[in-house]
Formats: structure tokens, sequence, C-alpha cells
């Protein structure tokens, strides 16, 4: 069934559902097993949140969902893959910023689940994704997904696969990647004079000045909730800041840039006799992508 991206027409927020057959009919979640309906190419549009694995946590507004995989009757018996269609798929969605549809079933947490059968809570975005050892002992990944909180009305018209020849408003999706400003990474920035710690470039604009991004090693948001300090901040140029936060570069202890795909060394993070960097954040950034050191 072609990826639907947005609200289902004649099916607002808050839409029961008894069965999965009843969700697959309505379009709202195309797959009558599966938790994820997505893969690499075209991305993920829903998701059914129903307590399936022991790791995940729903608080609302807030969803920490754990992938597909590596599942026997409700125990993890292997290490999940992230290359697994549904996994890849709500990779290719926090990507591009598709905005996923959340559907809640009963066997999910009490406080945010239906009493009975499935309930349509709306579009979620897919903030980021990390991969950590589960609660029974094997490699899982994880995506964060918070409330879009987009009127229907509003840069939401559902849009299919095979939409190609129409045109192209139709198929627009405003997405903004969030970048946090603040004295600690303004700091770091100036301390580089925009230089990036990882491939030495300096991107000058016009005003005669330079452009960087503060890129925190270990994450500041939820479940992370590490410090912004200087120690857990590097100067980043906007490609090497995406490479790092998807885990296609990553740190050793003594500071040598690692390639996340083939995990050879590429480098040497450039560094200042003021800015020193914590270990303890370059260890939990590689932990969230490498097996084992």
């Amino acid at each position: 069934m072609a990826k639907v991206f947005g609200h289902i027409e004649g099916h607002p927020v808050g839409s029961q559902y008894q069965r999965r057959r009843e969700l697959h009919d309505a379009g709202v979640h195309a797959p009558l097993m599966a938790g994820i309906h997505g893969n690499s190419h075209e991305g993920a549009d829903s998701i059914v949140v129903s307590g399936g694995y022991g790791d995940d946590e729903d608080h609302g507004s807030v969803i920490i969902y754990t992938g597909h995989g590596g599942q026997e009757k409700g125990r993890q018996v292997s290490d999940q893959d992230i290359n697994h269609p549904g996994n890849a798929g709500l990779v290719r969605s926090e990507l591009e910023g598709n905005l996923v549809r959340v559907i809640r079933g009963a066997g999910g947490d009490p406080d945010h689940s239906p009493a009975s059968g499935f309930r349509y809570d709306g579009l979620f975005r897919v903030e980021s994704h990390h991969s950590k050892i589960g609660v029974h002992g094997y490699r899982i990944w994880q995506f964060r997904l918070i409330t879009a909180d987009v009127p229907e009305e509003e840069d939401v018209t559902p849009f299919h696969g095979d939409m190609a020849d129409e045109p192209a408003a139709r198929r627009s999706v405003t997405v903004q990647r969030v970048v946090r400003k603040s004295a600690v990474t303004q700091l770091v920035k100036q301390l580089h004079k925009g230089t990036c710690q990882m491939c030495s470039q300096v991107l000058m604009v016009p005003g005669d000045s330079y452009y960087s991004e503060g890129a925190h090693i270990q994450a500041v948001g939820y479940p992370y909730n590490s410090p912004d300090v200087p120690e857990n901040v590097l100067c980043l140029c906007p490609n090497c800041h995406v490479l790092f936060d998807y885990g296609a570069r990553y740190l050793t202890d003594d500071l040598r840039i690692i390639d996340g795909i083939t995990h050879h060394e590429i480098g040497k993070l450039r560094t200042h006799h003021k800015h020193k960097i914590e270990p303890r954040f370059v260890q939990h950034h590689r932990a969230r992508w490498v097996s084992a050191d």
C-alpha cells in the first residue's frame, strides 16, 4: 500500500478502531501485524504503540519507540537491525521531516492508551534515534517522537509516493532543523573561530562572518538530559554535525575521528587549549552507535 504522509481524510484525531483490519481498511495503518509501515526509500508514515516492547516509553507528547525485530513471544532474543525496512523507514522520515501517524493500542501505557482497541492520536515527528542494550540484554534501536501539534489544515496535506506528476505545492511540507543556540555553544564557536573541529572548514557568509553549529556530544534532551557545558559541545560545520548526530562519525577517547560505516580512522579532532572535551560524553555518544569498543 502506498505511503500517505499526514492525516487520512474522514479519520480525525481521536478516531477509534476495534481491530487492526479496521485500521488497514481506513488507510490509517496498513500492516495487519507489523507496528511500522515504512521502508528506507519512502519513509514511515504510521506506527502502532501498543506495549509490544519492554523498552518503550510513552509520555504523551513524547514517545520513545522501540524499532522492529529480534523478538519471539514478546521477548527480545537477538539484536535489532537498523536496516530492517520499518526501522530504516523511521530513519528516512526523520531525515526528510515526514510526519508519522501514531496509533495507540490498549496494550500500551494506561495513562495514554485507549481502554480497548486502537485510537488515532495524531501526527508526530521523528526527532532522533539511537541504539542501546535493552532490558533483555540485546541491542535495540529506539526512536524519539514528539507531537507535531500542527492543525490539520496546515502543511500536512496527504501525498502519495506515486504523485510525481502533481504540482509541487500539493506535496510541500515545512521542515525545520532546530539548532540550539546558547551562551555555551557561542563560546565554543568563538574559541574555534567557526572552524569545524572535524573537517577544518570555515564557512564564510556575507558580512565578513562565518557560520558554524554547536553540536552536543551527549544529547541534552530527554532521555539523556546531559548538561549544556563546553565540555559537551563541538564546533562543527552543518555537514559534520549531521554525520556526527547520526553516527556516521564518532570519536575515540583520545579524540580520533572514526567513520561510522567502515569504522576506520579518518582524522584527529581539532582542539583548543581553552576547550576541553569530557571523555564520558564521548563514550556515551560512541555507545549509541557502536556495539563495543
